[in-house]
């Protein structure tokens, strides 16, 4: 840390990091009257909130009423009760921080929709243990409306952290998009989306959609207001005064170092530790950074330095987990690139489809939470080899459905096969044998699960069971068979998964103003962080669709509020 008395700069808010959380905050900041700034140590701008599916889990929000769907403050408490509040361990997830979150996320909602950014709610995405007290079937999730990125200024255009998805369809329309092969629905919104595209090339549009309609928004939002926003400006230090209070940062500039004051505060949102091995192998051992779907800047260094000002860490072993199978080539490397092509979440949830562990034994639900998914991954490799897994399925699950960005149906990359990822057999003993697992265990389990499907109820892990299995499955048929199908049809397929990520979900511990603390309880004045900087309110739970991104951005307006001396408590 370095205490000074001569700044280079002095603004009223210093935001590092230009995620979700940030470009709120920068716009509650403006409309205060005040000055922030935001600091960028990439040369892309959006985090990964650009990259992601940009939704957010906002429980009881306007777009809930406008549509009649029934939530209220009670019943999104009792909810993130019955989910969050059941973590170990957590101090990220205190009483008071999930009565401020389910209070101040519809009001963030209010401000964002204000101040002119388009946003909606998607009609059916069921919350992800919505069978639990206060679960939504229709769901609580918040997306952007589709951007023309055309609409940014020119110079900024190519400064958005680019999106994973690069087709002009919102989320759900790509759901739906994804059944073309086997349904009237698909068909007609495969025209819709290409229709749109052919007018969007006339009209001189750029659709852009999920995190990057997102973050688009927010940046076209942000640069009208005139927020000064530099990327390539990393922050090296924090500055703090004689009683320990953060007054700025550090950062350089031609070289040297710049010393920029802040007289409300910081706030820090610089993303997890992702792309950081030693840091991965010390909090998440089995993990690997090729394995992440986010930006190279997730390097966790900033954690690390608020942690050097005696701020408490916690919940540092979880991550957004995504179950990742990634061909040849495919991989992130550790550079930053997008993890395009790769098969995870809801292909392994849809029928004729399970995963077993290095013996061959089937042992977790194959639908709901990604983030679950992967803990039960890491969880079982600690008693039974299962790093990598095996995503097991017949020829009906690969005539039926896209398998990492190729199309339905047999015929693969000559390399999938050749590289050993994709092994193919005409029985289940012959496939064992090529996995190294033994043949009778994996005949008995498959067995098993056949008879369990066609009895219609999965007796092991109960898959099917709650909508949200359902909606990562086959919506082209209906009740349990969405979830659920027989793996009897040769050939017969097996690849490797693991543990992948779309973020870690641990960090510094802060209180409902989203304040730094320290092991002690005490406030680090003048330090403020949201986003996977922290410990996640949402404790070792993934509730819904956007418990990453909701949290940022709330937090972030909450830190905003506190800050300017907008409001005096969180709630």
């Amino acid at each position: 840390m370095h205490v000074v008395t001569s700044l280079d700069e002095i603004f009223d808010f210093v935001i590092v990091g230009s995620g979700g959380g940030s470009m709120c905050a920068a716009l509650f900041m403006k409309a205060q009257g005040k000055e922030p700034v935001i600091l960028e140590k990439s040369d892309k701008v959006g985090g990964t909130t650009a990259r992601s599916g940009g939704v957010m889990w906002i429980p009881n929000n306007r777009f809930m009423k406008r549509d009649g769907v029934e939530d209220s403050y009670d019943k999104a408490l009792r909810y993130l009760e019955a989910t969050a509040g059941q973590s170990q361990d957590a101090p990220g997830s205190t009483p008071e921080r999930r009565a401020a979150y389910v209070s101040e996320g519809p009001k963030m909602i209010d401000f964002l929709v204000d101040h002119g950014i388009e946003l909606t709610r998607v009609a059916y995405w069921p919350d992800y243990y919505d069978e639990r007290d206060g679960g939504s079937e229709q769901g609580r999730t918040v997306v952007a409306e589709l951007f023309d990125k055309n609409q940014l200024p020119k110079e900024w255009r190519s400064k958005l952290e680019p999106s994973f998805l690069n087709i002009p369809a919102r989320m759900t329309e790509s759901f739906t998009l994804a059944t073309f092969n086997r349904s009237w629905a698909g068909k007609k919104m495969l025209a819709k989306v290409m229709l749109r595209g052919l007018v969007a090339k006339l009209t001189g549009k750029n659709w852009v959609t999920a995190g990057n309609a997102l973050q688009g928004r927010m940046l076209q939002a942000a640069l009208k207001a005139q927020v000064d926003i530099r990327a390539g400006c990393g922050v090296t230090d924090f500055i703090t005064d004689e009683t320990g209070a953060v007054t700025g940062v550090v950062t350089l500039k031609d070289g040297k170092p710049w010393r920029i004051g802040a007289r409300s505060g910081v706030l820090v949102n610089a993303g997890g530790f992702s792309h950081n091995q030693a840091m991965r192998d010390k909090y998440q051992p089995g993990t690997s950074k090729e394995w992440t779907g986010v930006p190279r800047g997730n390097t966790g260094e900033m954690i690390q330095k608020m942690e050097a000002l005696g701020a408490q860490l916690a919940q540092m072993e979880e991550m957004v987990g995504n179950q990742m199978v990634i061909p040849p080539g495919r991989g992130n490397h550790g550079d930053g690139v997008a993890l395009a092509g790769i098969s995870g979440q809801m292909d392994i949830a849809k029928p004729h489809s399970i995963v077993v562990d290095r013996s061959g034994v089937r042992y977790m639900n194959e639908g709901g939470s990604y983030m679950e998914f992967c803990q039960n991954i890491l969880k079982r490799n600690r008693e039974v080899p299962a790093i990598p897994s095996h995503w097991i399925i017949d020829s009906q699950w690969m005539n039926s459905f896209m398998l990492a960005g190729t199309m339905a149906g047999p015929k693969k990359p000559a390399e999938w096969f050749e590289s050993g990822f994709l092994k193919k057999a005409d029985t289940i003993e012959e496939l064992a044998a090529m996995i190294d697992v033994a043949p009778a265990t994996l005949k008995a389990t498959i067995d098993r699960w056949n008879a369990d499907v066609r009895a219609g109820s999965d007796t092991q892990f109960h898959r099917g069971e709650r909508a949200y299995d359902r909606f990562l499955g086959d919506t082209v048929r209906d009740g349990k068979a969405q979830a659920l199908g027989t793996i009897e049809k040769a050939p017969f397929y097996a690849m490797p998964v693991v543990p992948g990520d779309v973020g870690t979900y641990g960090g510094v511990v802060t209180d409902a103003h989203a304040r730094v603390l320290r092991s002690d309880g005490s406030v680090i004045e003048g330090l403020y962080a949201t986003g996977i900087s922290t410990a996640s309110v949402m404790g070792r739970y993934y509730p819904g669709a956007g418990s990453s991104i909701g949290p940022s951005f709330t937090w972030g307006y909450v830190a905003a509020k506190h800050a300017s001396g907008a409001g005096n408590s969180a709630g």
